[in-house]
């Protein structure tokens, strides 16, 4: 069985998109970079099949991030990925506490959804919905309900039981095509929804994606392209570290060698330590350092 795959699917009569995300090893290199708690890991799940279907929607090259803030026990998550389909992640919560809530709602208190769209060629853009649905799955078809008026459907199931952990992700949408294509009743789009609302857990983590598929939507025509692959990587490098210190005051580096020894910086995402001594800073400093970027 082929996880860490995307789908893309195309229903030919009903003027409806479709795609399909199954993550197991993207989704576990992320949750083995912190113990993360379960409510956490769970969200990050949801996190990464969203952003993995959002970026399928969007036809551009460059970086999205997804990211979740609000005022409750959970002040942060993102997820950041690029066009093909590279993800990676981060979250951060109260540590102090010693239960965490287990809804949506409670986790992100007065939380808001910001998708951040950095194409390589054009402008940088923003959209902000407010969480104020109970699940991601509905705060991502609230998204798509005001910034692009189109009717959307998504669905987000992830299992945390077995190892390694799995994430998938449904997607629908009625395509642009025209002034009416927000008109559910011109298109299949609510006779998909039903069909799509059937799948079980155990078939979505444990069938074949082609027999999901098959299962799902066989009475249909559907025009199936080939899956791109969704892999966990960080972009974070020793020569992207090396550059950050540059900013930093020479003296000041010295200083905290001096002390401790090296500086040593941390990737937030992967959790890479980059050490430096104090031939390195001054190598920094002069524009003569040796980058690599091999990480250390």
């Amino acid at each position: 069985m082929a996880f860490d795959q995307l789908h893309r699917y195309l229903f030919d009569k009903g003027n409806v998109r479709g795609e399909m995300v199954r993550l197991q090893s993207t989704y576990q290199s992320i949750l083995d970079s912190y113990d993360y708690p379960p409510v956490i890991q769970q969200l990050l799940g949801e996190l990464m099949v969203a952003a993995s279907l959002l970026t399928a929607t969007i036809k551009f090259e460059g970086d999205i991030a997804v990211q979740l803030q609000g005022d409750g026990p959970l002040t942060y998550a993102v997820i950041n990925g690029t066009h093909n389909q590279h993800l990676r992640g981060v979250a951060r919560w109260d540590e102090s506490l010693t239960e965490l809530p287990t809804t949506f709602s409670d986790l992100l208190q007065k939380g808001v959804m910001v998708i951040t769209i950095t194409p390589n060629e054009g402008e940088r853009y923003q959209g902000i919905v407010a969480l104020d649905k109970p699940t991601l799955a509905e705060c991502i078809e609230s998204y798509f309900a005001q910034s692009e008026q189109l009717a959307t459907k998504v669905l987000i199931r992830t299992q945390l039981n077995d190892s390694p952990s799995k994430a998938c992700g449904l997607f629908l949408q009625i395509l642009p095509t025209s002034s009416a294509a927000t008109n559910t009743a011109d298109t299949d789009f609510e006779h998909l929804c039903k069909l799509t609302e059937t799948i079980k857990d155990e078939e979505l983590f444990n069938l074949p994606a082609e027999e999901i598929l098959y299962r799902l939507y066989h009475q249909e025509e559907v025009e199936v392209y080939p899956p791109q692959n969704v892999i966990f990587k960080c972009s974070c490098s020793r020569e992207k570290t090396a550059a950050a210190l540059s900013g930093i005051g020479k003296e000041e580096l010295l200083d905290i060698i001096a002390e401790q020894g090296d500086v040593a910086m941390s990737c937030q995402y992967c959790h890479t330590d980059y050490r430096f001594d104090a031939i390195d800073i001054e190598s920094i400093h002069a524009g003569t350092f040796a980058y690599s970027t091999q990480k250390s």
